[in-house]
């Protein structure tokens, strides 16, 4: 696969617009409602959907069966990060008026820190082929240790970044209005919200290390890699605040991530016996998402609705 220099920099010019685009639209401080969630939504699937098409058009059917495939096992591993957000923003009581510009803040890190992942595995199996066995076998035991841990609770106060961050960097208690850094007594001090920010930019990184190798084992073209994760992670601001509300009913999905995980490590780890198609692999992990959500919302069909902001 042929990609130019310009069809890089396009495509990283339409991220950079799109991104401008969601700050002007959220540029107030407010709570992002479930309505709205549900537009930008639909405005990222579209845009992600549409360069798959343009991928089709232009480097043929093969290559964009690569990049849907990369695309739907990222969009479905963001559902895993969807629930650890809630979890901490619920831990350290984060304003819902707030969570919107601290995820903001968070998908750009996302991409500059899967940009680097990427460029570095890239690197690595140009010059060490193996390696695809060393992340096959890594996404089998993930995903083996994700279904047996998936209820595990965890206590962010002890997070030992955190606990860094804090000896690190002065900190105040108050939110200041939404602002993670603020003037105190001649010196510049964190508001929890930069604490709660930096928390984020980890756990993504954690993600990435699954996700990323996940990825590699659909394609090895970097391009589609980096554009799968990309208009993927786009998504998760709005991915967030549709679930928000509704999270408590997917009590399956983290299996089916687990699933998913074990299964595309398995299809990596088969490389030189099977080279599984393109089309198989993806109507695998759809399966196994479909069938996660319908036999979470038959097992919480009459759980009792959280409370929305609308």
């Amino acid at each position: 696969m042929t990609v130019p220099l310009w069809a890089w920099a396009a495509v990283l010019g339409v991220i950079l617009a799109m991104l401008a685009i969601d700050l002007a639209a959220h540029r107030k401080t407010s709570v992002v409602g479930v309505r709205e969630a549900l537009a930008w939504s639909g405005v990222w699937v579209v845009l992600g959907l549409a360069f798959g098409a343009v991928v089709w058009w232009v480097w043929g059917a093969e290559f964009a069966g690569q990049y849907f495939a990369g695309y739907v096992i990222e969009k479905s591993l963001a559902v895993d990060n969807v629930f650890v957000f809630a979890i901490i923003f619920g831990y350290f009581a984060v304003p819902r008026e707030y969570q919107h510009r601290i995820l903001f803040y968070g998908v750009i890190g996302a991409l500059v820190f899967r940009a680097v992942f990427i460029a570095a595995g890239s690197v690595l199996i140009a010059g060490f082929a193996w390696i695809l066995y060393v992340f096959g076998a890594f996404l089998v035991l993930t995903g083996i240790r994700m279904a047996f841990h998936r209820d595990e609770t965890v206590d962010y106060g002890k997070n030992p970044v955190l606990r860094v961050f804090r000896r690190l960097v002065p900190t105040t208690d108050d939110d200041h209005g939404g602002r993670f850094l603020v003037r105190q007594a001649g010196r510049w001090v964190a508001t929890p919200l930069l604490a709660v920010l930096v928390l984020i930019e980890v756990t993504d990184v954690v993600f990435a290390v699954d996700s990323i190798p996940a990825i590699f084992a659909v394609t090895q073209e970097p391009f589609l890699v980096f554009t799968s994760n990309a208009f993927a992670v786009l998504g998760l601001r709005a991915m967030y605040f549709l679930l928000a509300d509704v999270m408590h009913r997917f009590v399956y999905l983290k299996l089916g991530l687990a699933m998913v995980l074990v299964w595309v490590g398995v299809k990596m780890l088969l490389l030189d016996v099977w080279k599984i198609p393109t089309a198989l692999s993806l109507g695998v992990v759809g399966a196994i998402l479909a069938a996660a959500v319908a036999a979470s919302l038959i097992r919480t069909r009459t759980a009792v609705p959280r409370k929305e902001n609308r």
